[in-house]
């Protein structure tokens, strides 16, 4: 069975933070900028993640019968793709 840590030991261990703890708190990539790494002002205005893409998709939710989709999913890996080909010329 593990041992409890008494609640006194955890409060000096782990302090409840008080108003002024707060106010004299500073971000970790102050603190610490090997680690956390200082951003630039120039860094801050790159935008951050995949780039968007010109042919952009949107997600969507479609019920299909099974047989339909089993019949989809047989022609293989990209079934989804030939799909959206598919209604695409439909359209």
């Amino acid at each position: 069975m593990k041992r409890r840590a008494s609640p006194g030991k955890r409060h000096r261990v782990n302090p409840e933070w008080t108003k002024a703890m707060i106010v004299k708190a500073r971000p970790a990539r102050e603190v610490l900028p090997k680690i956390f790494g200082a951003r630039t002002a120039a860094a801050m205005l790159k935008p951050r993640g995949r780039p968007k893409s010109p042919d952009s998709k949107v997600a969507i939710s479609l019920r299909l019968s099974p047989d339909t989709l089993a019949r989809w999913k047989a022609t293989g890996p990209g079934w989804q793709t030939r799909m959206a080909e598919v209604l695409r010329e439909t359209v």
